[in-house]
């Protein structure tokens, strides 16, 4: 989730001595401030292209004289990220990997989809934050004292001086550049108290180049990247119908594992393609962990039957979020693409915790499949041999081929 940098990133995580304004509990207000801009900052009027529901599933072919969109969807998953970052890298290496008309992320994923924003260039920077850094890089540990009096595990002011160092006026350049040619970058947070997922634009905030919104985008990939319990909330100033409040924002994987949006076009583009302006299009989705976590003896203990409960929850969550990307993805007409760290491959022990070594090998094991060509299955999760939920009508099992 997240090298030296600049040191005035506190304010980012720390609530004035003065009296805070109240919070904003309105899933509405949050929902206003983040919709999706009907204009670029140069005063092109846009359109959103969404995703009709019609009863049947889109079989013909793509428009041959639009180019088709490419649509990059990235999970959260901590250290597991590793094999993302390193399937993005070995994407560029293989000559295939295409420009993004839109990124999408949450939680690691955002931190990774801004940089993978900005294209192969930003590779060298992937590499290094998900091969190298260290639990000391990225955060503080409190002790179990000081964490039961406090709202966290452990102090994220490393990462958010790692986050200051990435984000500075010429990074932000890039991406309101990138905005201004029609492009999409995207980050999902939790706001806390509304308990609804938030999005993002981030192009948009880059764009208006003013220190609060400097500030404001470091904000955003420090709570998307702030899971609930180990970083505190991030308070995000907002105002309301010209009233002042604060948002508690956390990871966005509280709310949803990853999510999609659609691209942006001018009007006229969108009445020349019609109806089905995303027909041929490609959507990417790189899940950064497992389908299908490894099994494991649970011990029947209260604290690890709740952690792999609630690891099988987020699993299952990801797996439901991807089946609707994949149904989406086929009603739209649009191509699916799904990576994940295969079965074979061993992930993190604890994808809270940054071990290089660990993160080195998954990075490399994602590069490689992506070098040679084999990062993506085209179906949903359930639908590969082995995923199937089998049905049981007792208790004298056999395994496939038994006898």
């Amino acid at each position: 989730m997240r090298r030296t940098g600049l040191v005035g990133l506190a304010g980012l995580i720390l609530i004035g001595c003065s009296s805070p304004p109240p919070r904003n509990t309105d899933a509405v207000g949050p929902l206003a401030i983040t919709a999706l801009s009907d204009a670029t900052p140069s005063g092109d009027t846009v359109s959103v292209l969404s995703v009709r529901p019609p009863a049947a599933f889109v079989t013909e072919p793509a428009d041959p004289t639009h180019k088709p969109f490419n649509i990059l969807v990235l999970s959260g998953g901590g250290a597991d990220g590793a094999y993302a970052a390193g399937a993005l890298v070995g994407w560029s290496e293989a000559g295939s990997r295409p420009r993004f008309d839109v990124v999408t992320g949450i939680s690691t994923g955002a931190l990774i989809g801004t940089l993978a924003f900005l294209g192969p260039d930003y590779d060298p920077e992937l590499k290094h934050f998900y091969t190298t850094v260290t639990d000391a890089d990225l955060l503080d540990r409190r002790s179990l004292l000081g964490a039961l009096l406090s709202d966290a595990l452990a102090d994220p002011e490393p990462l958010a001086k790692q986050i200051a160092a990435m984000v500075d006026d010429k990074f932000l350049a890039a991406i309101a550049a990138e905005h201004r040619k029609g492009r999409r970058l995207y980050v999902g947070t939790t706001h806390l108290d509304a308990r609804r997922l938030v999005v993002w634009d981030m192009g948009e905030i880059a764009s208006r180049g003013t220190p609060a919104d400097r500030a404001l985008f470091r904000r955003v990939l420090l709570a998307s990247t702030a899971a609930p319990g180990f970083f505190p909330p991030v308070p995000i100033p907002v105002e309301v119908d010209g009233k002042k409040y604060e948002e508690l924002h956390v990871d966005g994987g509280a709310t949803a594992s990853l999510f999609f949006r659609p691209p942006q076009v001018p009007w006229a583009e969108a009445v020349r393609l019609g109806d089905r302006p995303l027909v041929g299009s490609n959507l990417y989705v790189i899940v950064a962990g497992k389908l299908y976590p490894d099994p494991d003896r649970v011990e029947r203990k209260l604290i690890p039957v709740v952690t792999d409960s609630l690891v099988t929850l987020v699993a299952a969550q990801t797996r439901s979020d991807l089946v609707r990307l994949y149904a989406e993805a086929r009603e739209a007409g649009m191509s699916y693409r799904l990576a994940a760290i295969p079965a074979a491959v061993p992930a993190s022990p604890d994808p809270m915790s940054f071990d290089p070594a660990w993160m080195a090998r998954l990075f490399e094991a994602g590069r490689k499949r992506a070098a040679a060509g084999t990062l993506w299955r085209t179906t949903p999760p359930g639908a590969a041999p082995g995923e199937e939920v089998p049905d049981r009508t007792g208790t004298r099992l056999t395994t496939t081929g038994g006898k």
